[in-house]
């Protein structure tokens, strides 16, 4: 019998990489400071990790993301399943030319002949005073790059069952996690497994409007949701999960059923990635839609460290109430 277990999503994360590594030796990690005593990374994800499964295949590595990330792509080639942590989003910029030059392309230059199955753990948000330097949502970088899956959780029972699946992956992931997130409790069922990528979940069932969001503004959006049912809006909320490839069969049913789209993300808005699912509702529901689809985003401009500035830049929940209720207008 399935019991369901109360964690938060930096236990959710042990978890899953318990379980991945329990059942594939090929797993390994490789990331700063992950090893016990240590810490387990700068969140304690990894924690007890090297301790139960030894320190060759629980690396601490030197303070270089490119050598991160090039000795994991190197495992990979090899036929290991690395997760490599990288502390901060914003520094996954220093190993570019090696996740978008290699790991994202190598199957397609080999002909098919080389796979690169390597998961990118990583952390951003804002709403922590970290800074421009620190704080990013550069999931449509990502996304941007054939040959790479982007995957974005927003409670734990995904983090552990989409991080599962991007392990077992035979292709480089992207596992992006929110700092806002990680230490919100949920239900985790106790044999929780896989969550097949690409696949957005409904969170909540609506008939006059579609908010589409994923990561941290997931929880924004459902903070939104009671003020949207006072003013008698039905609002359907779908968690994307994975932006990269995104569930786009189960956005367009949705808005073919309400006629309305709001794509809410905490990235920049210009060039962003609801940009993309805009256009593609626009593209194949012309004509069917009530309203024009709307997007909210970040400012174009760096995270800002002052912590009014920070919060005017995160779109909060009275803003995604504003715009829905304008839209049924």
């Amino acid at each position: 019998m399935t019991e369901m277990l109360k964690m938060n999503g930096i236990q959710a994360i042990n978890a899953a990489m318990m379980d991945a590594m329990a059942a594939d030796p090929k797993v390994v990690v490789l990331g700063e400071d992950i090893a016990d005593p240590q810490g387990g990374g700068v969140t304690g994800t990894m924690r007890g990790l090297s301790t139960k499964f030894g320190g060759h295949r629980v690396r601490t590595t030197p303070i270089s993301e490119q050598a991160i990330i090039g000795a994991a792509i190197g495992a990979a080639m090899a036929g290991y399943k690395p997760v490599a942590e990288i502390m901060l989003m914003n520094f996954t910029t220093v190993a570019m030319d090696m996740i978008f030059n290699h790991a994202a392309k190598l199957r397609f230059m080999s002909g098919g002949q080389t796979s690169v199955p390597i998961t990118i753990r990583t952390l951003t948000g804002a709403g922590w005073q970290t800074a421009g330097q620190h704080s990013d949502h550069l999931e449509g970088w990502f996304a941007h790059s054939a040959g790479i899956k982007v995957v974005c959780p927003s409670n734990p029972a995904d983090m552990k069952g989409l991080l599962l699946s991007c392990i077992q992956d035979s292709d480089p992931c992207i596992f992006v996690e929110n700092g806002m997130t990680l230490f919100v409790p949920g239900d985790v069922a106790d044999d929780q497994g896989p969550i097949p990528l690409g696949k957005a979940n409904v969170m909540v069932e609506g008939s006059d409007l579609t908010i589409i969001s994923w990561s941290g503004q997931v929880m924004r959006c459902q903070m939104a949701l009671a003020g949207l049912a006072d003013a008698g809006i039905s609002a359907e909320l779908i968690d994307l999960r994975t932006i990269s490839p995104w569930d786009k069969e189960a956005v367009l049913a949705s808005v073919a059923k309400t006629g309305r789209a709001l794509i809410v993300h905490e990235a920049v808005k210009a060039f962003g990635p609801g940009a993309e699912i805009a256009a593609t509702i626009a593209d194949e529901m012309f004509g069917q839609l009530k309203a024009p689809v709307k997007r909210l985003g970040g400012p174009y401009c760096p995270v800002p460290f002052a912590k009014v500035l920070e919060d005017a830049f995160i779109v909060q929940p009275d803003a995604i109430l504003a715009q829905a209720k304008a839209m049924m207008e």
